[in-house]
């Protein structure tokens, strides 16, 4: 830090820092939370920690020092990660007569405790879902005392099924030929999935909402929460959103079917548990044809993509959105997807 002042050599520490936390985010996806739990809650902050590094790294290109190298390389070593935050292309959008599109949003209970000041969420989430279309839906925290019906779906817990718990909810134009569901243990969480027939494919399809932190939006709240209470909630978060994973993994290694994997994961395209549901025969269709950051959670610092539409690698992904709606706390994605023979 030779020929630095003082100002800049503290924002070279600063910077260094930073720098540093991006990079032991590069190997969390390779560790289980259940082994170092305070350690992976840093995949939540990755979006900030590259948004600063990129401003690191125009500070110091401004001003012609070589502490730019720090962050560039640093950058240059998590492209990947920077792909999954933000989505350099254009939205692809390719029609083709063999196209089916599936759509995964969580309603947050159609607002039923008044958290948006609408009192009309559920007409316009019914609204949304109309001129959409999608001929596959996924609902995420689908309250029980809010059923819809739509016409010319079939639909799987729509009604609740007896034994199954409530939340998640699976609606299709294509006939659905068996269902059921992962009842994850300690928790009103869980997945369910169903088997649907399009022409002479049979297609599993599951829902997800993984365990939440139950961290909301509000900065004020925020605030008056400790650091290591924090650190601690969310990391037995994680802990049990791996025996949830572990439990989907065994489940769907007994199916032969081409799948597609949608939901509220809870978690970032950082983290271990996205990196396990993903696997290697699913793609992430987000960055396979969407743009921008992608964000799919309102939360005030910081683009959050937290709810994915995973597909299997036989599918062509031939068109991804996000919908930018205020009716819940998450954005509804969308998918257009072929499969290729």
């Amino acid at each position: 830090m030779k020929g630095l002042k003082f100002g800049s050599k503290i924002i070279f520490l600063i910077n260094s820092l930073v720098a540093f936390l991006l990079l032991i985010s590069y190997i969390l996806p390779f560790i289980p939370p259940k082994r170092f739990a305070t350690l992976s809650v840093l995949s939540l902050g990755v979006p900030l920690l590259i948004s600063l590094n990129v401003i690191f790294l125009i500070y110091w290109l401004l001003r012609v020092k070589k502490q730019m190298i720090l962050s560039l390389v640093v950058l240059l070593l998590g492209w990947s990660y920077m792909n999954s935050m933000y989505k350099f292309s254009s939205s692809l959008q390719i029609e083709d007569d063999a196209n089916f599109s599936v759509m995964s949003f969580n309603v947050r209970l159609f607002n039923k405790f008044g958290w948006l000041p609408s009192k009309t969420v559920k007409d316009s989430i019914l609204a949304l879902i109309s001129d959409e279309a999608p001929d596959v839906l996924c609902l995420q925290e689908y309250p029980i005392s809010e059923r819809l019906k739509l016409k010319h779906y079939y639909s799987f817990n729509a009604e609740y099924s007896k034994g199954i718990k409530g939340g998640q909810t699976i609606f299709s134009k294509f006939p659905i030929v068996n269902s059921g569901s992962l009842e994850f243990p300690n928790t009103y969480n869980n997945a369910i999935f169903v088997d649907i027939v399009k022409q002479k494919d049979t297609i599993r399809i599951y829902n997800f909402h993984l365990q939440s932190s139950g961290i909301g939006v509000d900065v004020e709240k925020l605030k008056e929460e400790t650091s290591g209470h924090l650190f601690k909630q969310v990391g037995a978060t994680f802990k049990a959103q791996q025996e949830q994973v572990e439990l989907f993994l065994a489940h769907k290694a007994k199916s032969n079917y081409k799948t597609i994997v949608t939901g509220d994961f809870n978690n970032t395209a950082y983290s271990y548990i996205y990196r396990k549901i993903k696997g290697d025969d699913l793609k992430d269709t987000f960055k396979q044809a969407g743009n921008g950051f992608g964000r799919t959670y309102n939360f005030k610092f910081f683009p959050m993509r937290i709810d994915f539409i995973l597909a299997d690698e036989d599918f062509t992904v031939n068109g991804f959105k996000t919908l930018d709606v205020e009716l819940s706390d998450h954005y509804p994605i969308k998918t257009t997807l072929k499969l290729s023979h």
